[in-house]
């Protein structure tokens, strides 16, 4: 395959080929998600850096948006320069900010730490998902999101389940874990290198349909402009939309286990068990339900239809918080279906926020990803800072219906996302045109 990492392709890669590459797009998201974990050794670190949950609770909200301005321009890099160009060398300068974690003595250091890591990371994740859609026709581009998404869910077990493997074997030192995470992501990275590849930009300015059948192109000669793809409605609807959809997201990752405990009054084990229910199901559906999204062609009302079935689980949790006697069976089940719900609307969504993206200007995806990254830290910072503020000042259950009415007014949002409502006829092909006149 040759000494030099950027490989072009001059013609679209199809059957196993295309899969490997894909494969290695999915797998670079699991790792650059790894590669920023940091919740298996909080612990620790507060206890030898001497450093409170407030002030920690800064720095990594002072780092999140380091990284979400860094997503924002490496999304719009990757256009410019190609994905796998930028993608390479900064996988392999994450693996060696991991090493550098390991220097960290005070919470100055660690924010400085934490701040390199959180852009290059930043970059990384704005590059993968580009590479996720140049290689996955519409016709599997929701499994392939689905996919995707598996990279930043699975980081989180990645990283408990080696805290948990290796930590009594290093004495327990939080250090040990970035060692692991830094070596471990060196040699993932260059496995990568070797087997990755990019498309030609005139390739990247297609629409595939199919590994075989491209829809339509842009004209290569056209400067790349990002008010073209701000210029219409459908994008503005779709990061206005997400932003809200994403506020219950980021409560149930960032906060699950603890809302559940002082809730209903469960242990930790518990709470970690009804989470679970929560993740299993939000993975399943992504797959499964991605890959019904890619036969029926549909992505609108599917994500409708999972976004209706979080907002009747979220509604009931709202209700069940503060009653008595509230089993643990049925706050799985309440867990469980909540999960099935999101990942059932977020695997579509994802696709269809690509192939609105396309009918735009198919070259500017790696543009929409970084808008699309920018958002997920920048809600991330808002949920960290506003969210403790209310619980103590009202509720968990007042935090959560303000995620629930966030989660319903994405709904109303979704009307000025283009694409079909029903399966077309049989025969009629579906294409740019077709979904703008419908969108």
């Amino acid at each position: 395959m040759g000494l030099s990492y950027v490989r072009e392709l001059s013609e679209y890669p199809t059957g196993s080929r295309r899969v490997r590459i894909l494969a290695m797009a999915v797998l670079a998201s699991l790792i650059g998600s790894y590669e920023g974990q940091i919740a298996p050794v909080v612990p620790l670190l507060l206890d030898d850096l001497g450093m409170s949950l407030v002030t920690y609770g800064s720095v990594s909200a002072l780092a999140l948006i380091f990284g979400a301005v860094a997503a924002m321009v490496g999304g719009r890099l990757t256009d410019q320069f190609g994905r796998v160009r930028v993608l390479i060398p900064l996988m392999l300068l994450t693996a060696l900010a991991c090493f550098g974690m390991t220097l960290v003595s005070s919470p100055g250091e660690l924010l400085l730490a934490r701040a390199v890591l959180s852009v290059l990371d930043g970059v990384v994740m704005a590059a993968t998902a580009p590479l996720v859609r140049d290689f996955s026709p519409r016709m599997g581009r929701a499994q392939a999101f689905g996919f995707w998404t598996w990279g930043p869910v699975g980081a989180n077990f990645l990283a408990a389940t080696i805290a948990g493997l290796t930590l009594p074997l290093f004495d327990n030192s939080w250090r040990s874990q970035f060692l692991i995470m830094g070596a471990v992501s060196l040699v993932i990275s260059l496995v990568i290198a070797f087997n990755i590849a990019d498309l030609s930009p005139r390739l990247r300015a297609q629409i595939q349909q199919t590994e075989h059948r491209s829809l339509s192109a842009a004209d290569v000669a056209q400067p790349l402009r990002m008010r073209d793809l701000f210029g219409h409605a459908t994008m503005w609807a779709h990061v206005t939309g997400i932003s809200f959809w994403l506020v219950l997201y980021l409560t149930l990752s960032l906060f699950g286990q603890t809302m559940l405990a002082d809730s209903f009054g469960l242990s930790a084990a518990s709470a970690s068990a009804v989470m679970s229910g929560f993740w299993v199901l939000n993975l399943g559906t992504l797959i499964v339900v991605g890959r019904i999204s890619d036969r029926l062609q549909l992505r609108k009302p599917i994500t409708a239809a999972g976004t209706g079935l979080a907002v009747l689980m979220t509604a009931y949790l709202v209700v069940l918080i503060g009653q008595d006697s509230i089993s643990i069976g049925q706050l799985l089940v309440t867990g469980a279906l909540l999960g099935a719900g999101m990942g059932a609307a977020y695997g579509p969504w994802m696709a269809n926020y690509s192939e609105n993206t396309e009918d735009i200007d198919p070259r500017l995806q790696g543009s929409a990803w970084g808008v699309y990254s920018f958002l997920t830290r920048a809600m991330a910072v808002v949920v960290l800072f506003l969210l403790p503020r209310v619980v103590e000042a009202a509720s968990w259950s007042v935090w959560l219906s303000i995620g629930l009415g966030c989660m319903v007014l994405f709904l109303p949002v979704m009307l000025l996302f283009r694409g079909p409502w029903r399966r077309p006829a049989a025969g009629v092909a579906a294409s740019p045109a077709v979904e703008k006149a419908e969108g």
